[in-house]
């Protein structure tokens, strides 16, 4: 009799601790996934926060570049001579941020792949320069009012971007295909640079 209580006593305690073992096993499986997620949203903050600063560098690049552009765009370019396919006025502000904003996207996708790799540092740095090139041109052009200055300047940014698709291309094909609009709208604005040139002696 006393043999059996005690049996039933062993059995009580041993299935409360069985009992509690397994809420420490939940309480601490939940616990694991509370962290893996908040690590998972925090690491998808940190890319969009990534992807927005790549935009934003390149939309800023375009924002200098305005600031000899658009109060010369009214008065001297309007009075230039230029040939039947250039585009109206209007076109290039929307062009040129939807531009930005794909070259932004393929720079993260090469940024991305981590700045350890030689080639990703390389591809980078190039990137940078035709951004550099791109906003000076505003200022040979615009700014000087020299068609001639503009040509040199978009032909040295022309074969930037080419440089920058190239290295692109081997890292990622997808960042090629987002800077192949970019390449063939300065393509055209070249061709536009050179007729102006051309037709205003």
């Amino acid at each position: 009799m006393f043999s059996e209580r005690k049996a039933r006593r062993n059995r009580g305690k041993r299935n409360r601790h069985e009992r509690n073992s397994q809420k420490e096993k939940r309480s601490s499986s939940d616990l694991t996934l509370h962290c893996s997620s908040k690590r998972g949203i925090c690491m998808e903050l940190r890319e969009i926060g990534k992807v927005l600063l790549a935009i934003f560098i390149c939309e800023l690049a375009g924002i200098i570049g305005s600031i000899a552009t658009y109060p010369n765009i009214p008065g001297w370019y309007a009075g230039l001579v230029k040939p039947s396919f250039a585009p109206p006025n209007w076109l290039f502000g929307p062009a040129w941020i939807t531009l930005y904003a794909l070259m932004g996207i393929a720079a993260y996708l090469v940024w991305n792949k981590g700045t350890k790799k030689a080639e990703v540092r390389t591809a980078l740095g190039v990137f940078m320069v035709q951004l550099v090139l791109n906003t000076l041109w505003s200022f040979l052009f615009f700014g000087m009012r020299s068609p001639l200055y503009g040509l040199i300047g978009i032909s040295a940014l022309w074969l930037a971007i080419v440089g920058t698709i190239v290295l692109f291309y081997r890292i990622s094909k997808t960042t090629a295909l987002l800077l192949a609009p970019y390449i063939a709208w300065v393509s055209f604005a070249m061709a536009l640079n050179f007729y102006i040139w051309q037709l205003n002696p």
